[in-house]
């Protein structure tokens, strides 16, 4: 069973930093396995907003406005991707959650794989 577990969320000042880690088992991460790897997150609204995004070839796609303030990256080895954020505003509140797009095995249909969440809380 593909798992993934957050961590890192905090209350910070604005201006801050914090740095997210999002660790996927249950898989392995081979080439045919795994598509992206990202976060996103849900402020007030319901839906959730592309934070960043990670592929096999470490092409990062980030959302609107963010990429300067946030650097996705990833480890391999322990199939880990990371979101390091930095200068924190407000609007940055939200839940961020991890998001893997894989399969299991070859054959297996392509799947949005979610975490539980964790919470960034950024206060003047």
């Amino acid at each position: 069973q593909v798992q993934l577990v957050e961590s890192g969320g905090d209350s910070v000042q604005t201006g801050e930093s914090l740095r997210l880690s999002c660790t996927a088992s249950g898989m392995s991460f081979n080439w045919y396995n795994w598509d992206t790897m990202g976060w996103y997150r849900q402020g007030l609204a319901e839906q959730r907003d592309l934070v960043a995004t990670i592929n096999l070839h470490s092409i990062t796609v980030y959302g609107d406005s963010l990429k300067g303030r946030f650097t996705i990256s990833r480890d391999s080895v322990k199939n880990t991707v990371y979101l390091q954020m930095e200068n924190l505003k407000a609007e940055d509140t939200g839940v961020y959650y991890c998001h893997l797009r894989g399969r299991p095995h070859i054959g297996d249909p392509w799947t949005d794989y979610w975490g539980q969440g964790t919470q960034v809380t950024v206060s003047s």
